[in-house]
């Protein structure tokens, strides 16, 4: 009855043991796999975001420079469409770069304008008309302003979910570790207390007889 009872009770612990085993390797894949996305998003906000946040402001550096070229009074016309299609071969070498990133759609869209913008400029220049070239440089700088305000949200939405992702990797390791604790307490408890437990002989009264 003893070795039965020993028996169970070894049995109820290596049982408790394999549940509890099997909530922890299941914790640490999902673990895993929420660390990778988590590394995912934080690559994409270098990768897609500070990025092309540079690329933007190159762009804005140079359409600065064009509009102000074309606004001067002081400046021949052909110093003019010299430095403004110098210019304008910077921004197409930055156009390669930028059309590698990852775009939404909302971003593809205003991209394509700029393209335009830059386009009329570049059509603009071979007629030196000063006056449209300040002007589509202005819609340009514009259109980058949109694109800028759309890499900051697409940012803070990434860091949210990666922020997200951590908190729960986070709540995962702690629950982990309280099953662990839990699950020591209980083999002790069924191994070793219950097992003195049963060595323990009480006395008996004294015979009468």
């Amino acid at each position: 009855m003893k070795d039965h009872r020993r028996y169970s009770n070894k049995t109820k612990a290596a049982f408790i043991l394999l549940v509890v085993m099997l909530i922890i390797l299941l914790g640490n894949f999902n673990t895993l796999r929420n660390s990778k996305n988590v590394n995912d998003n934080i690559n994409a906000i270098y990768k897609d975001r500070l990025v092309v946040a540079h690329y933007i402001f190159q762009y804005s550096k140079e359409l600065h420079f064009i509009k102000a070229e074309a606004e001067k009074l002081n400046l021949s016309d052909n110093i003019k469409k010299d430095e403004i299609i110098h210019t304008l071969d910077i921004i197409h070498d930055i156009d390669d770069l930028y059309a590698k990133t990852v775009l939404t759609n909302k971003e593809k869209q205003y991209f394509d304008a700029f393209l335009l913008s830059c386009k009329e400029i570049n059509k603009q220049v071979e007629s030196k008309n000063w006056n449209k070239i300040a002007i589509s440089s202005a819609e340009a700088l514009k259109t980058l302003e949109s694109l800028s305000q759309i890499q900051i949200e697409e940012g803070k939405a990434k860091l949210a979910v990666a922020n997200a992702m951590y908190s729960r990797n986070n709540s995962l390791g702690q629950l982990q570790i309280a099953l662990l604790i839990i699950l020591g307490g209980i083999t002790f408890y069924l191994l070793i207390v219950k097992k003195i437990k049963q060595k323990i002989k009480i006395p008996e009264p004294p015979s009468m007889n």
